[in-house]
């Protein structure tokens, strides 16, 4: 398929799918608290004189929350290395485009990412004239990266991100991707084996770098740390509980993970921590229904003397430090759901990590996890008890940790690695 007739198919498809979506994202957009924070820029529309915008900035984009985080990680690396660089971070979500003008990062100018129709990027790239874009993770955009060749924007991806399910649906679909993908300037990839796939992609072998990954970069990553007030609150529930911490889970999980944790130790202590917060009242509905007294973090008072007992965090950004008052860690999205999500940071913590079989989108990671024996596996609520049962158990908990560290050491550097590729430098080894 020549790359005229796949733009064709694809912007022919392109409102149609959008026609589709924008029922679901109004509504997630008014549950997540996303009207009034510029919504307009998603549609290319702004407000105020384009003087004032950083022209000639370098642009990341990253439209979900996870590469927001990724982008914030890389660009203050890069701000440190290049002082007086400007940057624009372009986020897809309003919990995104939030937690990017959270950070108060000097300078930085947060916008929404445009819909990849072509006269919303046109306006996007007239209005902020981008020296560069940076994609982070997989965020590649046909009519985003057509134009922006055509302008003489240089496009790099960054922590370049294949799960198998997608890598082989983007090797089905190669001879309509290539002549979009042949387009990027360079591929940043974080393990060796990814590379045969880009090369499919129409990257040229010379543009495609094995950084590692920015997510498990232990060298730029803070360890997390325990604090006073989280441990007053779980004291509240008695002292000596081991806590067992469910971490980013998704519909479904919740009730089976409580129920395992009080299987393998009627005195450890739950706490559940939902992807979503706004989640919240449906998370409490389903553990009471299964005969767990709830205490919420948002409105925190003395627990029930009642066990057993549930601790359902439902506030945003504390993540990290409840992992440091954790005695093992489970990862969610990976049982009910798909996907999985990111084990790094309670690797960094030192806790003994349990994966569900739905690690998809965190290979090849978890996979080489449980060979070298740096995490328990799981896949019911019976291995799930067994597996919180041996979790707990000191000497077992300090072997997973060793052996989850020297894992993740594999990407010590990986920001380094992606600012020499982005910088037009030799990547260090």
């Amino acid at each position: 398929m020549t790359g005229h007739l796949a733009l064709l198919i694809y912007r022919a498809l392109l409102p149609v799918l959008f026609l589709i979506a924008f029922p679901g994202w109004v509504v997630k957009m008014r549950r997540r608290g996303g009207y009034g924070t510029a919504l307009n820029e998603r549609i290319g529309l702004y407000f105020g004189a384009a003087a004032f915008e950083p022209s000639g900035a370098i642009h990341l984009h990253a439209v979900s929350v996870g590469e927001t985080m990724l982008a914030l990680k890389l660009l203050k690396a890069w701000a440190a290395e290049k002082p007086g660089a400007r940057f624009v971070l372009a986020t897809g979500t309003a919990t995104g485009h939030h937690l990017a003008t959270s950070a108060a990062v000097p300078g930085l100018r947060v916008t929404y990412a445009p819909l990849d129709f072509p006269w919303m990027i046109r306006r996007y790239l007239n209005r902020f004239e981008p020296e560069r874009l940076v994609l982070i993770e997989g965020e590649v955009w046909p009519n985003l990266l057509r134009i922006a060749e055509n302008r003489g924007v240089r496009v790099d991806l960054a922590n370049a991100r294949t799960s198998p399910r997608s890598a082989r649906r983007l090797l089905k679909f190669a001879p309509a991707l290539r002549p979009f993908f042949s387009k990027l300037s360079s591929v940043c990839i974080q393990e060796e084996e990814h590379r045969a796939l880009w090369q499919a992609l129409g990257i040229a072998p010379e543009n495609i770098h094995l950084t590692g990954s920015l997510k498990f970069d232990p060298e730029s990553a803070p360890v997390p740390a325990p604090d006073s007030a989280f441990a007053e609150k779980l004291a509240a529930f008695g002292n000596n509980r081991p806590v067992v911490l469910a971490a980013s889970t998704f519909p479904g999980e919740e009730e089976m993970l409580a129920r395992a944790i009080r299987e393998a130790d009627p005195n450890a202590l739950p706490v559940i921590v939902p992807r979503h917060a706004e989640r919240r009242g449906e998370v409490s509905q389903a553990l009471s229904h299964a005969g767990f007294s709830v205490t919420l973090r948002s409105s925190f008072s003395q627990p029930a003397s009642s066990s057993p007992q549930a601790f359902v965090i439902d506030t945003t950004g504390e993540l990290a430090t409840w992992t440091a008052h954790a005695d093992a860690v489970i990862i969610g999205k990976s049982f009910l759901s798909t996907g999985g999500q990111n084990p790094a940071e309670a690797i960094l913590a030192r806790k003994p990590l349990i994966l569900g079989p739905h690690m998809d989108n965190f290979q090849p990671l978890a996979r080489h996890l449980l060979e070298k024996g740096g995490a328990l596996p799981a896949h019911d609520t019976h291995s799930l008890t067994l597996a919180v049962r041996a979790a707990l158990d000191p000497r077992c908990a300090v072997d997973l940790t060793d052996k989850a560290l020297h894992v993740l050491s594999a990407h010590n550097g990986a920001t380094r690695r992606h600012l020499s590729v982005l910088q037009h430098a030799r990547p260090s080894a």
